[in-house]
């Protein structure tokens, strides 16, 4: 496969898992309320002309042409105007409350979203939310712990020719070198290391440590060969190896020489690959991603403004960052292609940075729409959290019921809201075309 057209495949992934995703995110708004009698139009994935459809249990479903959202119609989401406190006619407020029942017919009131009880209410519009987060943990959870990540193997790439007199510089063979241990023990590149001396391997850092551990004195490897196990004997023998800090860096001492030390050499290389994650680690480390999206969310002004200082050159893009759904989809794009056609790039390491990136792509909907503010699932969920908090004070101190929360009234916040959420999409796409990731 060329790498354009990879490219273009890791593209079309991403958009069919945002559509997926949403999907689900408003089946999770849909089903509970289909439940409880709401009365629901519509069901639809994408936005724009409509492509296809069909009707079910008063419900039309179907696929729209532009697969970046979906939707889902819920009749009387706004209640209608409390007596004597009446909406200004005309107005963006009443004409809301209009659109909003105008399908209910007069037997049909009791359908209507704002009837619900608040704990209802709260199941509804928690539905999607929940829906993100639990899509997000599974992908995040089948990346680490079923494909795993990226990282070196203990599969064999190569197996040095011989022991050079500079292994660090990469020196090539002289014909007083000697055979490096890997080749004198009859390694090939492609085996699978299973056992070094005893000790299980599972990854390139496991091979290194055993290596260590075992010195220059005969080791039992145990190695996996087109589908049979081998016993091999490899003696490593002992060579300078440069002294690397934490950085990765060279040490040098205070002469200036760049600083050695002696260590076992067994002359492998390992595969790029995939490391799963020990069982008892992949919860630690899926609750550490979902804190972070929650925080990235309450930075979001910050993030912001570090994106467009960034797309105006006046500092570095930082891969932890905001990005649009252009930059989402470049980054897609690239994940499919690395490799593409070479191999260098193995299939487990791309399918593990696309099941990530859809994974935080979810989480990043079940953070964003906690948000109590309309027109995000997090103001409906705040306008029945306060419905109720206002009913049971009511109760408990003998007054009347204060009816249901007026939420069409805080649709001029939620005006401005979904005017700042484009702005800041515009700017998003913006950097990410000028200052991509």
């Amino acid at each position: 496969m060329s790498a354009t057209l990879a490219y273009a495949l890791g593209v079309l992934v991403l958009v069919v898992g945002i559509a997926l995703s949403v999907a689900l995110h408003e089946l999770g708004h849909m089903l509970p309320a289909k439940a409880f009698g709401v009365k629901v139009p519509e069901y639809f994935i994408g936005f724009g002309p409509r492509l296809w459809s069909f009707h079910r249990g008063g419900t039309e479903y179907g696929v729209k042409a532009v697969w970046l959202g979906g939707y889902v119609r819920l009749l009387g989401m706004l209640p209608p105007a409390r007596p004597g406190r009446p909406d200004k006619p005309g107005g963006m407020v009443a004409e809301a409350r209009e659109e909003s029942l105008a399908e209910l017919g007069p037997d049909e009131q009791h359908r209507a979203f704002y009837r619900l009880s608040v704990p209802r209410k709260l199941v509804v519009m928690a539905g999607g939310i929940l829906t993100n987060l639990v899509l997000g943990v599974l992908l995040l959870a089948v990346a680490l712990g079923v494909v795993g990540q990226p990282g070196y193997t203990a599969t064999v790439a190569t197996v040095s020719a011989c022991v050079s007199s500079d292994i660090d510089a990469g020196a090539g063979c002289t014909a007083t070198d000697p055979v490096s241990p890997a080749r004198a023990a009859g390694l090939e590149p492609g085996d699978r290391l299973l056992t070094w001396a005893g000790a299980p391997l599972t990854s390139w850092a496991d091979v290194q440590a055993a290596i260590l551990a075992n010195g220059t004195g005969p080791s039992e490897v145990v190695v996996e060969r087109g589908g049979q196990r081998l016993t091999l004997t490899v003696t490593a023998v002992e060579v300078e190896r440069t002294v690397h800090d934490e950085a990765g860096q060279p040490v040098t001492g205070e002469d200036g020489t760049v600083l050695t030390h002696p260590r076992p050499y067994a002359g492998l290389s390992p595969a790029l690959g995939t490391v799963r994650v020990p069982a008892g680690e992949v919860a630690g480390q899926v609750a550490s991603a979902v804190g972070q999206t929650l925080r990235a969310i309450i930075t979001i002004p910050a993030g912001l403004y570090h994106a467009v200082l960034a797309g105006l050159g006046a500092e570095e893009r930082s891969p932890e960052g905001l990005i649009s759904l252009v930059g989402m989809g470049r980054i897609a794009g690239e994940v499919s292609a690395a490799g593409a056609g070479t191999g260098r790039v193995p299939f487990s390491a791309r399918l593990y940075s696309m099941l990530s990136l859809l994974g935080s792509l979810n989480l990043a909907l079940f953070a964003f729409n906690l948000v109590p503010l309309l027109p995000l699932d997090g103001g409906h969920v705040a306008g029945a959290c306060w419905e109720g908090l206002r009913r049971t004070w009511a109760r408990a101190t003998g007054r009347p019921d204060p009816g249901y929360a007026d939420t069409a009234r805080m649709l001029p916040v939620g005006q401005v809201v979904f005017g700042l959420l484009i702005l800041m999409a515009v700017l998003l796409i913006w950097v990410d075309l000028v200052a991509p990731l």
